[in-house]
């Protein structure tokens, strides 16, 4: 069973417009610290509902130790907000990023669908060649575009705080294969701290697909309680990708 929620996201994401390929040392995929504290959400950033009854998540800029970042708010609901752009892991493989969450989801469960929420998530999407696939999942994927279009990205990893699986788990999406789930905080330990993080979104690709990593197309920010009715409060800092 291939999840709405995944669907409806990666499919949103791959409509956005396309942004040219990074070239310098350092990119900026989310720099909401140049934003001011209580501005509109910018114009490149698309918000992206789930579907089904999940009413989305509330999003606002403020201030947050002298920077302005990204609160995400969700009382059982799910949505995220995603930015379209171009990026090429050979160059660019490493995936860096600021997030702070004031709870965990108490019921969330890696690999279950039932415990399918987490209080922060921050997707990448992938543009990967369906000729790679097997035939299996090539059938997969056409059914899953004859519902939700031809631009449905192929692949997706999606990086999480857990409450209990161990950091660098990565498993597969309770829902889908065709979406990688990536642990890169796990516990109540750093629970009301700012937590900077940095993967080898390169070798996370191929440890979790078996292929080298090819081009980004999004990054979607998000948080989701619909599944448990749970809430939760999160922040995201600036995320970007840069050269080793």
């Amino acid at each position: 069973m291939i999840s709405r929620r995944d669907m409806l996201a990666l499919g949103a994401a791959a409509l956005l417009p396309r942004a040219a390929v990074a070239q310098s040392a350092s990119t900026s995929a989310l720099r909401f610290s140049d934003l001011a504290p209580g501005a509109p959400l910018p114009g490149w950033l698309e918000p992206i509902t789930f579907g089904g009854n999940a009413k989305p998540n509330a999003f606002e800029l403020v201030a947050d130790e002298g920077r302005t970042v990204l609160r995400v708010r969700s009382d059982a609901s799910a949505s995220g907000l995603a930015r379209k752009l171009r990026v090429d892991p050979a160059t660019h493989p490493l995936l860096s990023w600021r997030w702070k969450a004031s709870r965990l989801v108490a019921r969330g469960r890696l690999g279950a669908k039932e415990g399918d929420d987490f209080a922060l998530r921050l997707y990448v999407t992938f543009d990967l060649d369906p000729g790679t696939l097997s035939f299996g999942d090539r059938m997969k994927l056409s059914l899953a575009r004859s519902i939700w279009g031809e631009h449905l990205p192929i692949a997706a990893l999606c990086y999480v705080w857990d409450g209990s699986a161990a950091a660098g788990t990565i498993a597969p999406n309770a829902y889908t294969d065709r979406v990688r789930m990536v642990v890169a905080d796990s516990g109540p330990a750093q629970l009301g701290r700012w937590v900077a993080r940095e993967r080898d979104m390169a070798a996370d690709f191929r440890a979790a697909f078996g292929l080298p990593a090819p081009a980004v197309t999004s990054v979607i920010v998000s948080a989701d309680t619909d599944n448990t009715g749970e809430s939760a409060e999160s922040w995201f800092g600036d995320v970007a990708f840069s050269a080793r």
